[in-house]
C-alpha cells in the first residue's frame, strides 16, 4: 500500500477537523480537551521550521563573532562596522509591518522559503569586504528575519489547527531559536578555522537554499481549517478586533525593551562591578542563555496543556513581577553569586513571558495569527533598539541603577498591559 504522508500530516488534518467541529461558543473551563502530543512528535512534524529557525540566526552570529576580522578586512574600525548591525533592526521593523497581512494571505511556508532565498543572497553579498556590501548584508538579513520567523511560527502552528498543540508548535520554533543563539557561536567558529568567516557565510547560503524547496511543501498545506483569509487592510482591522491582541503586543514590546536593553550592558556591568574578564563572562552569558532556553522549553509546554487561557495569564503576570524583582537584584546584589542567581531568574522569567505571549496570540488570532506574529516580531525589534538606546542614555546619566530604572519602567509597562487581559471564550 502506498500511503505517503509528510511527517505529522495525518495528525494535523485530523486535529484541525476535530478542532473546527468543536468551536461552538463555550467558556473554557481549564480542563484539557485532548492529550497534548509529545514534543518529539510535534518536532517531527515541524522539523523544517525548526531547522530554518537555526539558519536564520547564523548570519548575524557570524557578523558578531568575527566583527574584528571583518573590520580589519574592510580597513574600517570595529565601531563603524558594528554600527551597521542597527540597519537590520530598521529593516525588520519596517518590512515586518508591511508583510504582516501577507503571512495570512500567502501560505506561511512560501513566505519562509522566500525569506530564506533572500537570506542566502544576503550571505553571499556579506562575503565582500566592502562597507556598502556589509551595509546591504545587515539590512537584507534584518528584512529576511522579519518575514522568516513569524512565517515559521505560523507554518508550525497551522499544521496542528487551533488547539493547544498549535501553540506548542509555535513556541518550539522560538525555543529552538533560543538554543541556537546560545550554541551558534562555537559551532560557526570551528569550521571557520579552515575556511574563515567568508566560508561560513557561503555555507549558510547553501544550507538556506537546500531548505527552500522543503519549506515550499508547507505552501501546499491548508492554513487554519475552515477560515476565510482576509484582505491586506482587513487583516489589520480583524487583528485590532481580537480580544487582548493589543495588550499582548504591548507586553511583548515592554518585556523585550527591558530584557534586551539589560543584555546590551550585561558584559560591562559584570566587568565594572566584579572584574570579570571576557573568558569568565562567557559563563555568565551561557547561564543567561541557558536559563532562557530552559524557561521557554518548560513554559511553552505547561501553558499549552489546557484549553484555558488562565494558566498563561497567571504565568505571565507572576513572571513579570519576578522579572522586576530580579532586575533590581542583578544591579543591587552585594555579592557575585546572588547576582548570578538573579541573572538566571531574570532570563527564565522573560522566557516564560515570551512563551505565554506567543501561545495566546496563536490561540486567539485564528486567520490573522500570521499578521499578529509578524507585528509581534516587529514590535520586539523596535523595543530592542529603544531598550538599548534609552538604557545607554540612562547609564550615562545615572549609572547602572539609572539603567535598571529604565528597564524597570519597560517591565511595568508590560505588567500593566498583562493585567488588562481577560480569559477568552470561543
Amino acid at each position: 500500500m502506498n500511503d505517503h504522508r509528510e511527517p505529522g500530516e495525518g495528525t494535523q488534518r485530523d486535529h484541525a477537523v476535530r478542532t473546527t467541529e468543536n468551536t461552538t461558543p463555550t467558556t473554557r473551563t481549564g480542563a484539557p480537551a485532548e492529550p497534548l502530543p509529545s514534543d518529539r512528535r510535534i518536532a517531527g512534524a515541524i522539523w523544517p521550521a525548526l531547522l530554518a529557525s537555526v539558519v536564520g540566526l547564523l548570519p548575524f552570529t557570524v557578523f558578531s563573532t568575527f566583527l574584528v576580522s571583518i573590520a580589519d578586512a574592510t580597513g574600517e574600525g570595529d565601531a563603524a562596522v558594528g554600527a551597521l548591525r542597527g540597519l537590520g533592526g530598521v529593516g525588520a521593523v519596517l518590512v515586518g509591518i508591511a508583510v504582516a497581512p501577507l503571512i495570512g494571505r500567502i501560505a506561511p511556508g512560501r513566505v519562509a522559503a522566500g525569506a530564506l532565498v533572500l537570506l542566502a543572497a544576503a550571505s553571499v553579498v556579506g562575503t565582500l569586504a566592502w562597507i556598502p556590501a556589509l551595509a546591504a548584508f545587515c539590512l537584507l538579513i534584518g528584512v529576511s528575519n522579519s518575514a522568516l520567523y513569524p512565517a515559521l511560527s505560523t507554518a508550525a502552528a497551522d499544521r496542528f489547527g487551533t488547539g493547544p498543540a498549535a501553540g506548542r508548535a509555535a513556541t518550539l520554533v522560538m525555543t529552538t531559536q533560543t538554543l541556537a543563539a546560545t550554541l551558534a557561536a562555537p559551532l560557526i567558529a570551528f569550521p571557520a578555522l579552515w575556511w574563515g568567516w567568508q566560508g561560513d557565510l557561503i555555507a549558510i547560503a547553501v544550507v538556506a537554499l537546500l531548505l527552500t524547496p522543503v519549506l515550499l511543501r508547507y505552501g501546499r498545506e491548508a492554513h487554519v481549517t475552515g477560515e476565510k483569509r482576509p484582505g491586506y487592510f482587513a487583516a489589520f482591522r480583524m487583528l485590532a478586533a481580537v480580544p487582548g491582541a493589543r495588550p499582548l503586543l504591548l507586553v511583548a514590546f515592554g518585556r523585550t525593551g527591558a530584557f534586551m536593553g539589560h543584555l546590551a550592558f550585561l558584559a560591562p556591568f559584570y566587568t565594572d562591578e566584579f572584574g570579570l574578564a571576557p573568558g569568565a563572562f562567557a559563563f555568565v552569558w551561557t547561564l543567561s542563555g541557558g536559563s532562557f532556553f530552559i524557561g521557554h522549553l518548560v513554559a511553552g509546554r505547561l501553558v499549552n496543556t489546557t484549553e484555558s487561557d488562565e494558566r498563561a495569564h497567571r504565568a505571565m503576570r507572576i513572571s513579570l513581577l519576578t522579572a522586576l524583582v530580579a532586575l533590581f537584584a542583578v544591579y543591587m546584589a552585594p555579592v557575585l553569586w546572588v547576582t548570578l542567581l538573579a541573572t538566571a531568574a531574570l532570563s527564565a522569567s522573560h522566557a516564560v513571558i515570551a512563551a505565554a505571549v506567543v501561545t495566546l496570540l496563536v490561540r486567539r488570532c485564528g486567520a490573522v495569527r500570521g499578521t499578529a506574529l509578524s507585528l509581534n516580531s516587529s514590535g520586539m525589534s523596535l523595543a530592542l533598539f529603544l531598550g538599548a538606546a534609552v538604557g545607554g542614555a540612562a547609564l550615562a546619566a545615572g549609572g547602572y541603577l539609572g539603567a535598571a530604572t529604565v528597564f524597570g519602567l519597560f517591565t511595568l509597562l508590560a505588567l500593566g498591559a498583562a493585567l488588562t487581559l481577560r480569559s477568552h471564550t470561543r
